[in-house]
């Protein structure tokens, strides 16, 4: 086994956060798991637990704790509890404002010649024909207007 290249230290006032979060019980399961993880890491506390050790009692890898450990000793406790939000989110939207405000207004005007009513299809292919969107598939388009509360009937 080869030596700790990160070691954690907590302070008194750290400690007692950690032992806050873990006792209290109005955290995420990430967040508990995370603060007993440093807890037991601590080597102020005198003996401390292999990490093999700690990532069999806590269920998780010997890597999680390595992370743990390194984001502790390089960010500081708060990167490590407080997760950070996403600043955007994982897929963009297809329909921005502007092109969800174009597709209304063309659901909501008449139909083309020699159709009764708008079909969610016929949407679709008026809207890349009338170049307000590159592609859009029907069902973006029937989401768009549910979203809006409007019926093509």
């Amino acid at each position: 086994m080869r030596a700790k290249k990160y070691k954690v230290y907590l302070s008194p006032d750290q400690r007692k956060e950690l032992a806050e979060i873990v006792n209290r019980g109005k955290h995420t399961a990430t967040v508990v798991k995370r603060a007993n993880i440093l807890l037991s890491l601590d080597e102020n506390k005198g003996s401390v637990f292999r990490q093999e050790e700690i990532a069999k009692v806590l269920s998780v890898s010997t890597v999680t704790i390595m992370k743990i450990s390194k984001q502790f000793v390089e960010e500081g406790l708060d990167s490590v509890i407080h997760l950070k939000k996403r600043d955007a989110p994982p897929i963009a939207p297809i329909a921005s404002g502007e092109v969800e405000a174009k597709i209304i207004a063309l659901a909501c005007s008449s139909p083309p010649e020699g159709r009764s009513r708008w079909t969610l299809r016929l949407l679709e292919s008026v809207a890349v024909e009338k170049q307000i969107v590159e592609s859009i598939s029907d069902n973006t388009i029937g989401r768009l207007l549910k979203k809006h509360h409007l019926s093509l009937t």
